[in-house]
């Protein structure tokens, strides 16, 4: 009786330590690093000098109606720091064109510009958009992203690696890869100049594809506050195109439109203008 005491008491002393170096390990098991993380990630990516996209893209509850808009908008990278989104609105008969270069923005609107800023949902296109990780860091930084930070955690079933926060903190912005590919999964921005309500666009990327060893999401979704509002579907990627430099050159676009705070002071048609770019800005920011 007492040898068999004892032989317990030395498996379950055994057993405890097994149980302590295995949750010892895992609690403190090495985590890359998040520059590193984004390097590879880049690498990963394999994208080239350009990409043209066309998708289809779905506005959610969208006016009291509730209904589902859909658009058709074409994407052109130039990269590492040019990109161009034209969107054509049958419904509305109006044409938006957003240009982000060298980290200059402008937005057109029904031939008028209208803004020289951005929205959190035009920030999806960054983790491709940047091909050095020194300026893809610089450009999360702004976004809130501490890329000193990271960790491991799990998003639908799988492993992820977390760039920006320690999991399973999601009350700060940051960035998932997928543990294996490298690939990004989800993004979460926070809103911190709105301290009152809680405001949180998370992106979520999936079904990712292979053309010409460039790798790229067929599906992108964005939630605003755990509410799906919008999706992107992919139809149709071209590799390494050419583009003329006046598509994405801000200056050159500024002398083709017109500033609309300078068409404003003509009321003759001031309020078709006004009603026409209210309409489109209500359906897609």
């Amino acid at each position: 009786m007492g040898a068999k005491y004892i032989y317990l008491q030395k498996f379950l002393a055994f057993f405890s330590f097994i149980i302590f170096v295995f949750f010892y390990t895992q609690a403190n098991a090495y985590v890359i690093p998040g520059p590193h993380l984004l390097k590879l990630m880049i690498e990963k990516l394999s994208i080239g000098q350009s990409l043209l996209i066309s998708q289809k893209l779905l506005l959610y509850n969208v006016g009291p109606e509730k209904n589902i808009i859909e658009l058709k908008e074409t994407l052109k990278y130039n990269f590492p720091e040019k990109f161009r989104s034209d969107i054509q609105s049958e419904s509305e008969n109006a044409k938006r064109i957003y240009v982000f270069s060298l980290g200059a923005t402008l937005t057109v609107i029904d031939n008028k510009i209208v803004s020289n800023t951005e929205t959190r949902f035009d920030c999806y296109k960054d983790v491709f958009l940047y091909r050095s990780r020194m300026l893809l860091q610089s450009r999360l930084s702004l976004l809130g992203v501490d890329t000193s930070v990271s960790s491991l955690g799990r998003f639908q079933d799988k492993i992820a690696y977390v760039i920006g926060a320690e999991y399973p903190d999601e009350s700060v912005p940051q960035i998932w890869l997928d543990k294996n590919t490298f690939q990004p999964v989800r993004w979460i921005i926070i809103d911190k100049d709105n301290k009152n309500n809680r405001d949180v666009l998370e992106i979520r990327y999936g079904d990712w594809k292979q053309a010409h060893k460039t790798w790229y999401p067929m599906h992108i979704e964005f939630y605003h506050n755990d509410v799906l509002v919008r999706e992107i579907y992919a139809d149709k990627i071209k590799v390494n195109p050419s583009f003329s430099d006046e598509l994405f050159d801000i200056e050159h676009l500024k002398s083709l439109y017109l500033d609309l705070s300078s068409v404003e002071q003509d009321k003759d048609d001031s309020h078709d203008i006004q009603k026409t770019i209210k309409e489109f800005r209500k359906l897609y920011e």
